[in-house]
């Protein structure tokens, strides 16, 4: 899931509104006052995007699952440790008609038929888990920016779920999104799925400003998108929502980058912090367990900031996502069990 940010990206002036006017690939060498949340009108909101993807829970640990050995743990999905709620199979790959995607399982994951691949979609979905699609990653040369394209993006996602059995779609689009033509492809699948899980995983100077193309695609699906999980690793230093520059692995990184996102108009359910599951999963920004709980802590209790502390709580706020399941495996599962543990105890 590495990106390709510079520290120099930090020097991006802020906004009179604080915030910057102005995503997720193969890794490891190769998303205390009164909440808004909390008010009747924000939980009614809460409520309704909730319903749209009922499968996921209220805090959710996002995990993905590797379509490919790259040096870390091989899994098959049954292998997957029972702590991730949502399973970004990766990736998607393009084909030759511009915006269509296909998926191909790669022989070194070990499956022997594509039958079998399904049957584990379908035992994890029957204990309560939802596997989608990633479509993107850092190699990813997927473009929807048009009408045509648009549609045959979402004709091929919406095919590969009926084929497959997918529960939804990943956004890890790395190399440049246009929201107008991806908010019609995925508000045109919601069509035709309404119950789909839509997650993004953008880097994170795509979520610095809502003008930014990501973040307006988000908003532009509000009412149906299910977690923002930005990558807050591979970037360098960032501008946090206080205008104040922060370094990446530290958990005023996460929590100052996530009000961004919280205060820009996504709903705290909408909102996860993404990070690398080991030092060998991605260039550079790993948190250990214990810093992205910090983190956690910080954004739904008030408690355990570090010296950026939020003028407000979410205690709604989606969970915590890792690149990947299968380098969390090589290093012991330590994201599942700490990280895991501590977001289904949120409160």
């Amino acid at each position: 899931m590495p990106g390709r940010l510079l520290t120099a990206l930090a020097a991006v002036t802020l906004a009179s509104s604080g915030l910057v006017a102005t995503g997720t690939a193969q890794a490891s060498g190769k998303h205390p006052a009164t909440s808004p949340a909390d008010s009747p009108a924000a939980s009614t909101a809460s409520t309704a995007i909730a319903a749209s993807a009922t499968a996921v829970p209220r805090h959710a640990v996002t995990g993905y699952w590797q379509n490919f050995d790259n040096g870390a743990t091989v899994q098959k999905l049954k292998d997957v440790d029972d702590a991730y709620d949502i399973i970004a199979v990766s990736f998607a790959e393009a084909t030759g008609q511009p915006g269509a995607v296909t998926f191909r399982l790669d022989p070194a994951v070990g499956y022997g038929s594509a039958d079998a691949f399904k049957a584990d979609i379908k035992a994890k979905q029957a204990a309560g888990k939802s596997v989608i699609l990633s479509v993107g990653g850092e190699r990813g040369a997927i473009s929807v920016n048009d009408a045509a394209s648009a549609k045959n993006f979402a004709d091929s996602v919406g095919g590969l779920m009926d084929d497959y059995g997918f529960d939804g779609v990943d956004i890890d689009l790395e190399n440049g999104l246009n929201a107008t033509y991806m908010t019609q492809a995925l508000k045109a699948l919601h069509e035709r799925h309404a119950g789909v899980v839509v997650t993004m995983a953008p880097q994170t100077i795509d979520m610095q400003s809502p003008q930014n193309e990501y973040f307006k695609t988000a908003l532009g699906i509000k009412d149906f998108l299910t977690a923002v999980n930005m990558q807050y690793y591979n970037s360098g230093s960032m501008n946090g929502c206080d205008g104040k520059v922060y370094s990446q692995g530290t958990i005023d990184f996460l929590t100052a980058l996530a009000c961004i996102q919280l205060e820009g108009g996504l709903d705290p359910s909408q909102v996860g912090i993404g990070v690398p599951a080991s030092a060998r999963a991605a260039g550079g920004g790993y948190a250990a367990p214990s810093v992205v709980n910090a983190a956690l802590d910080c954004l739904t209790r008030g408690s355990g900031c570090g010296s950026f502390k939020p003028s407000r709580t979410y205690p709604g706020l989606r969970g915590a996502m890792t690149w990947s399941t299968n380098w969390d495996a090589a290093n012991g599962n330590a994201f599942a069990n700490q990280v895991g543990a501590h977001v289904h105890g949120l409160p």
